[in-house]
């Protein structure tokens, strides 16, 4: 009995002090949940809610039907094309940028590379531009008495000087151009960080068994990168769905709306010329949420190779 009294005296005390961390887990927990549910859940909530209105900013009411932002969505021209604009900006550009990337970092974690802190500042320092500041000089750049039409024309590559902005396919290029300029580098710290954990070993028996650079970086290098991998996809799919500075200030959604993005046309809808219509901007934003939503779990499915 008295043995029997003790383990059931230490079962409680084990009981208490299990207790007792899942209260002191849940006081540290509950500050940082209230926050991320104030600041992230409850504007999604009330954008929903939104999206199912109608009217001016001072006067929504229920659409009739319920559906109706929706609906009118699909059939609106301009938001198509913003959402081809989009997607033809992802398409594109993230996987150039994340082959980009991961050669860069595979070329700068060489150890008997010299300037190896030169070279991945030069590379990073885009990043710390702003955004706008960046769109602005591109916009300069590329403008028809700008700095690249002045050197193509004196190499004899043009005639004449070429409106790159003011025509879709060339304005198009040259977002995609800055976006690649602005976060190579960004993501290249990610890969770079994640080889820097391959141990070094790795790399010299593969080597004294006869595998080449490419086979090495294929089977060795890309699967062991596979999570960061997923990371700055998902990352990069996120950022484009909701790419709106380059849009804004480098080509203005020009020439005809022919290169405005899906959150700059929320955002004219919102806070542009005419009647700020919140309604249909929030129906559109939570279709930006679900397609990044949709996206990241096809994308953790697709890279998740555990058994």
């Amino acid at each position: 009995m008295q043995k029997g009294g003790i383990f059931l005296n230490t079962e409680k005390k084990y009981k208490s002090v299990q207790g007792k961390q899942r209260a002191a887990g849940w006081a540290f927990l509950m500050p940082a949940t209230i926050l991320i549910f104030v600041m992230s859940f409850w504007p999604m909530i009330q954008a929903f809610i939104m999206s199912l209105q109608t009217g001016s900013s001072a006067n929504l009411k229920w659409a009739n039907p319920i559906t109706f932002n929706y609906t009118r969505m699909w059939q609106d021209k301009l938001f198509r094309g913003a959402v081809f604009n989009t997607f033809f900006y992802l398409i594109i550009q993230v996987p150039i940028m994340l082959v980009l990337a991961i050669l860069l970092a595979q070329l700068l974690n060489n150890k008997h590379l010299k300037f190896k802190g030169l070279f991945r500042t030069m590379i990073f320092l885009p990043c710390a531009t702003s955004l706008v500041g960046y769109a602005l000089i591109f916009k300069s750049l590329f403008a028809t008495q700008g700095l690249i039409n002045d050197v193509l024309v004196r190499l004899g590559i043009l005639e004449t000087n070429y409106n790159f902005l003011g025509t879709t396919g060339s304005a198009r290029v040259v977002i995609i151009l800055a976006l690649l300029w602005r976060w190579t580098g960004y993501n290249m710290v990610f890969y770079l960080a994640g080889l820097q954990n391959i141990e070094y070993s790795v790399y010299e028996a593969a080597k004294i068994d006869g595998a080449n650079g490419w086979k090495t970086f294929w089977h060795i290098t890309v699967p062991l990168l596979r999570p960061t991998i997923i990371m700055t996809f998902i990352m990069s799919i996120n950022g484009t769905l909701q790419l709106f500075d380059e849009s804004v200030n480098l080509t203005k959604g020009g020439p005809a709306n022919s290169t405005i993005t899906m959150s700059h046309y929320i955002y004219n809808n919102s806070f542009g010329e005419g009647v700020a219509n919140f309604g249909y901007a929030s129906a559109m934003s939570f279709v930006v949420f679900i397609m990044v939503a949709i996206l990241a779990f096809i994308n953790l499915k697709v890279g998740d190779k555990r058994d």
